[in-house]
């Protein structure tokens, strides 16, 4: 039986989503590409791979603050 992993499904349906031209895209259209985002993003946090990009921004957001005094 073949299973998919929900993330990896979203995930490119964002990529091919995020490839077709701005111009040739609706408000409603943007707008389900907002909300397939965020639903990416809540598959993704509670992951190992979700936690290592928080602690990846955590770092970088603290050595541009630290950088800007």
């Amino acid at each position: 039986m073949l299973t998919i992993n929900v993330a990896v499904l979203l995930a490119v349906i964002v990529f091919f989503r995020l490839r077709r031209r701005t111009q040739s895209r609706s408000r409603n259209d943007e707008k389900l590409t907002v909300v397939i985002v965020l639903a990416l993003g809540v598959l993704i946090a509670p992951t190992p791979a979700g936690q290592g990009i928080l602690n990846l921004l955590g770092q970088l957001t603290s050595g541009v603050t630290q950088a800007g005094r």
